[in-house]
């Protein structure tokens, strides 16, 4: 058996014991066995950990090392949560789901898919965003999500089940195109995570954190050529195991007048982002390397324009 299916099995069979314990143990004691998880990863995963606080001390300039420290521990933290909370609500009847979320906005979605060019859903790797597709679909028409297959085959196929549990599907990146378009042309939501480094010809540079990111143009380009508004998504955590689905207002395209209209939508689409990000900080993927075409991140004590920007929070 090769070291890679050696390791795949390994990865399936351990987050199927958790699956195991965190269906039958009280909320409080699931919620502390995910933090208990990140907070390992945090201490054995150097070079994640690294990576995270190098990033948050220069989107943060103003912050101290032992914040940017502190956040990025409560950032494995909440991963650790995230990963729980998925296996925990994913075993849940429709009618306990719904006991354990709240909606704010959702009247955005039904008021964009009343004017009948489907609709853009977006968002980032942010919150509990992988349980507002299962949640979605519980209030609102199903969603398609389009998603990177996982490199383990096996929790591929658990992951896939849990998005189209409450009856989403799934589009796969490797040739999307076209079903993204069909089901905008059925009047059908497409949900879009924006947030990561993309590498491709078409890929437009964009401000995040006052310092330029590579991002992928498909939401804009999609949104421009079809007219389906784009409709930012969040799912926050509330006490007691609960969490609030919020749908902003619809991101307002630029004016005709734009020189370059793909960039200016795919920078107010990551505005809004950067707004959630800089107010709960600890609920983004700061270990994902968002700026690698830019060194900075990588040099300890770099020097970072020193910018402020409101609604920061600490974890």
């Amino acid at each position: 058996m090769t070291t890679a299916r050696s390791r795949h099995r390994f990865e399936y069979w351990t987050v199927r014991a958790v699956r195991a314990i965190v269906r039958v143990v009280p909320d409080g004691v699931s919620r502390a066995l995910g933090a208990t998880l990140g907070l390992l990863f945090f201490v054995v995963d150097g070079r994640h950990r690294r990576i995270a606080e190098r990033q948050l001390r220069a989107a943060f300039p103003r912050r101290s090392a032992a914040e940017c420290r502190a956040i990025a521990r409560a950032t494995f933290m909440h991963f650790g949560r995230l990963l729980v909370s998925v296996l925990r609500f994913s075993g849940l009847s429709r009618q306990a789901m719904l006991t354990r979320v709240e909606y704010e906005g959702d009247d955005r979605v039904r008021a964009a898919l009343a004017a009948g060019k489907g609709a853009l859903i977006f968002t980032g790797h942010f919150g509990y965003w992988e349980l507002q597709g299962v949640a979605h679909a519980l209030v609102l028409p199903p969603i398609s999500v389009l998603a990177r297959p996982l490199d383990n085959p096996a929790l591929h196929e658990m992951l896939e089940g849990i998005r189209t549990a409450t009856g989403n599907t799934v589009i796969y990146k490797q040739g999307a195109l076209r079903r993204v378009l069909r089901a905008l042309e059925q009047n059908q939501g497409v949900a879009i995570l924006m947030d990561q480094h993309v590498q491709s010809a078409d890929a437009v540079t964009v401000d995040f954190f006052n310092r330029p990111a590579a991002t992928a143009s498909a939401l804009a380009t999609l949104a421009l050529r079809t007219g389906a508004p784009l409709i930012p998504a969040f799912a926050l955590p509330l006490p007691g195991g609960r969490f609030r689905m919020i749908y902003e207002h619809p991101v307002e395209p630029p004016p005709a007048t734009s020189e370059d209209p793909v960039r200016d939508l795919t920078q107010r689409c990551t505005d809004v982002l950067e707004m959630y990000v800089r107010r709960h900080p600890h609920l983004w993927l700061w270990m994902h390397r968002r700026w690698r075409d830019d060194r900075s991140a990588d040099v300890p004590g770099a020097a970072v324009p020193a910018t402020s920007a409101p609604g920061e929070q600490h974890p």
